[in-house]
């Protein structure tokens, strides 16, 4: 007799000892899919900057949780907002739904600020240089 050759009540012995690991498998995969779909914690990272629209330059700009293209639409927005009430001017509402704070060290001829504006778990930080 062939000793490679299973009888009928050994395949199905072999059958339902393989059954815990393809069970397990399964598992893993449904699991892995639904983690995939959650929602994913991005870490800050650091983007181009967009051209300074006034006499200066934005020197840097870093998001989380959110992408590049909105960060540099926001500080754009956030500039124009700032500028309304003069050019050494200051934003004081919402800008894009995002809150802003800004920490700032002025010379007579220079601002340097560094601005980070928050809307639930996204963070926008960026720094300009404006000549005043």
């Amino acid at each position: 007799m062939n000793e490679n050759r299973l009888t009928p009540s050994r395949k199905s012995a072999a059958r339902w000892r393989a059954l815990p690991a393809v069970a397990a498998v399964t598992i893993a995969a449904w699991t892995g899919a639904a983690a995939s779909a959650a929602p994913v914690a991005h870490s800050a990272r650091s983007c181009s900057v967009p051209k300074y629209p006034g006499l200066g330059y934005f020197t840097s700009l870093s998001v989380t949780n959110t992408d590049c293209a909105t960060g540099r639409k926001l500080v754009v927005a956030y500039y124009h907002c700032r500028t309304r009430s003069g050019r050494a001017g200051s934003c004081h509402s919402t800008v894009l739904g995002f809150t802003c704070h800004e920490r700032r060290q002025s010379i007579p001829t220079e601002i340097d600020a560094r601005v980070t504006c928050r809307r639930h778990n996204q963070t926008v930080i960026h720094t300009y240089q404006q000549d005043t």
